[in-house]
Order: C-alpha cells, then structure tokens, then sequence
C-alpha cells in the first residue's frame, strides 16, 4: 500500500457545475439517506452530496476503522459520512457554536454512537497545537473559499492549513489529509505534502494529500 492509505485511482473526477441546495443528506453507510440540518443563508458552505459522493469514492474501504479530524466542520457532513462508513471515532472543530449545534442535531439524527464523536468549539488553528500528541489516519478540511490569487501568495484558509507546523504532526504515517478549496485559489503544496490525487467539480477543488515518506523524492 506504500506510505498512504489507499485511494482508488479509478474513479472519475467529477465536472459539470452544479447547483447550490440547502437539502442535505448522508450519502453511504449505516446512517445512509438521513437528512442533514443546514444552517439558512451562506454563514456555511456544507459540502454539496455530489462532492462528498466523489471524495468517499475515492477513500473507498480506507474510512472503516480510521480515526478522522475534520476542521472547519460547519455542520459535520463529512465526519459523519465518514462515522457512517464505519470510522472508529471523528473530532470536530468548529468556531460558531451555532453551527456546532446544527453537527449535534445531525449526529442525533444519524443515530450513531455518542462515544464516537467529539466536538470542538474553537478557532481550527488555536486546535490544532492542542491536539499535539493525537494522531489522525484521515484529516479533512473543506473550509470557507479565498480569493482569487494571481500574481501573489495565496492567504486563503486552505493555504494556512498547508502551511501550520502543527498539522502534520497529526496525521498518521500512513494518513491522508483531503482539502477542499476554490479553483480560483492557487496553492503552493509546501513540505512534507505531496499530493495523491485532484477532484474538480465547477468551482470545487478536493485535493488528497499525504506527508511525503522518508527519502522520498519532491
């Protein structure tokens, strides 16, 4: 299997564009088809079905038994898909205690195990220095998108988590960190990530990354 869980290669990258709707539902699993709560207005940018759909596609068996940490988790979609598929146990970081509670409702709703989920209402990057000493074998992060970068450094929510001292040290070996972000925002992918695979789908980007093995060549 190498240095990183297993992606499935053969799965296709999503196109098209795609329209915005506040229905949202537990795609696979035990808790499959289960409505999700949305918070109105655009405060949150859940995930959509389609998107989640590709990204669990390409993670394949690789969720049963992972340990997930999902930051920016607004309404929890994506550490419930992946507690759903049968993930032992998720942390889920989220600043606005409003939408802290809609990811309670929703993990209510799913019926799963309350010893499986933990959820943090704080700042992603004031976590992650306190989360030192835990590891992860699936880290996800879909946060608010940035602006469109040419001709400069991206300062997006997506880079600075590709650039925090802390993250790495949170994902297990044989992790993956996938990472969502807006097509118009350049990334730089500085070390230890390489990058495993790309999903585009309209203005959605969902990147698979892992820390790079040692030795391993740039």
């Amino acid at each position: 299997m190498g240095c990183v869980l297993a992606v499935a290669q053969n799965s296709p990258d999503f196109a098209g564009g795609w329209i915005y709707s506040r229905a949202m539902r537990i795609i696979g699993g035990t808790a499959g088809g289960r409505l999700l709560k949305v918070p109105k207005g655009y405060a949150v940018r859940p995930t959509p079905d389609l998107v989640r759909q590709a990204v669990f596609n390409s993670l394949g068996a690789s969720v049963t038994g992972a340990r997930v940490l999902e930051l920016f988790a607004g309404t929890g979609a994506l550490s419930l898909e992946c507690l759903s598929r049968g993930a032992v146990h998720a942390v889920c970081v989220e600043k606005s205690n409003r939408h802290a509670g809609f990811l309670r409702q929703n993990f209510e709703t799913a019926q799963l195990d309350a010893a499986r989920l933990e959820v943090r209402v704080q700042d992603a990057f004031t976590a992650l220095p306190q989360l030192a000493g835990r590891q992860f074998d699936l880290i996800l992060a879909d946060p608010p998108y940035g602006e469109k970068n040419v001709g400069r450094r991206s300062t997006s929510f997506a880079q600075q988590l590709l650039d925090d001292a802390h993250l790495p040290s949170l994902l297990g070996s044989d992790g993956l960190f996938v990472l969502g972000h807006t097509k118009r925002d350049t990334l730089e992918l500085p070390d230890p990530w390489q990058e495993i695979k790309m999903l585009k789908h309209g203005d959605t980007v969902m990147r698979f990354l892992s820390k790079r093995c040692d030795g391993a060549v740039a």
